[in-house]
């Protein structure tokens, strides 16, 4: 495995495996003996970063979430886990009642909601400190300034490390971070969107923004991440839920773009050369890119979760890199 820092205060940066586990569907759709199995493989390969959200996976039950960060708790608890595995975990989209979603009923980034949704994610996982705390998704009934001074309250507290968003606009990560500068408060400092090796459309109908998809990472996101070097990216869905590989997987629409089988057509070249698979060369594309970036990948299976691994240690030439940069 192998290993970077996240953050920038020497009180709560942290060393992380450069692959995370998602942990979205464990608990529900992922039964608890196959979970822990997963956990146990992904730790003794020298995994440290884990993601989940209190929300996950709602959508499988009915209910509200909370059963991911569940299992994470009994999972802890089971192994004897301490602080040598960071947790990241999510609020702002869990549903207020069983039976809605984050479209119609969402719990929303209030100072009153974040400190009451932490507190029951640190019970449901078990810990005094939640290691990363990232804000879901965008609240557009709150100013930013109540969020952020309310998550800042938490670290000043000692009950919440890092901070950072996901699916929220570029220019709304940097009015939150620019806020919380001004008053001298800690800002995001870890950004969570979907990036894989296809690019896709940010332009098509999206359910959290009638001007297109926010969840994506496109160019604005990449130039921002760029240009701020103490930022980092997780990604996820970066294998596309399968589709790179799996001939019953299709690609969705958002990626019918004239790039797509040039990009394809790259790929498929690089993997041969290394003699790796499809996935691992997107996850090693992405993890040694210039704009780093630490994929979240789920596993349904510990076989799954040993393609993943085998990413980490594929060096991928300069003219390989370059091949795959320049696939338009």
């Amino acid at each position: 495995m192998r290993y970077r820092i996240i953050g920038t205060d020497p009180r709560t940066r942290r060393e992380v495996s450069t692959l995370s586990l998602g942990a979205m569907l464990f608990g529900t759709k992922t039964d608890e003996a196959t979970s822990y199995a997963i956990l146990d493989r992904f730790v003794e390969a020298g995994g440290t970063f884990i993601d989940t959200s209190n929300n996950y996976a709602f959508w499988m039950t009915g209910g509200q979430g909370g059963e991911s960060e569940k299992l994470l708790g009994r999972w802890r608890r089971s192994r004897g886990v301490g602080d040598e595995i960071f947790i990241a975990t999510k609020l702002g989209a869990r549903p207020l009642a069983p039976g809605t979603s984050y479209l119609d009923n969402r719990e929303g980034l209030s100072a009153k909601v974040v400190r009451e949704s932490a507190e029951r994610s640190r019970e449901r996982l078990g810990v005094g400190k939640l290691d990363l705390l990232y804000a879901h998704i965008e609240d557009h009934e709150v100013a930013t300034s109540e969020t952020v001074q309310g998550f800042a309250e938490l670290v000043a507290e000692g009950t919440v490390g890092l901070l950072g968003a996901s699916n929220h606009r570029t220019w709304r990560v940097e009015r939150a971070r620019a806020l919380a500068a001004a008053a001298g408060l800690p800002g995001y400092e870890v950004l969570q969107y979907h990036r894989s090796y296809l690019l896709s459309r940010l332009d098509g109908p999206s359910d959290l923004d009638q001007d297109g998809n926010v969840g994506a990472a496109g160019g604005e996101l990449l130039s921002y991440l760029r240009s701020e070097p103490d930022l980092t990216l997780v990604s996820y869905g970066s294998l596309l839920q399968g589709a790179y590989t799996r001939p019953d997987k299709a690609l969705g629409p958002e990626y019918d773009l004239p790039s797509a089988p040039v990009r394809l057509a790259a790929l498929r070249e690089v993997a041969e050369q290394t003699g790796a698979t499809l996935n691992q060369v997107v996850l090693a594309w992405l993890i040694g890119g210039d704009a780093p970036t630490i994929p979240l990948v789920g596993a349904s299976s510990v076989e799954q979760l040993e393609e993943s691994l085998g990413a980490v240690d594929l060096e991928l030439t300069p003219e390989q890199r370059q091949r795959l940069d320049t696939a338009w």
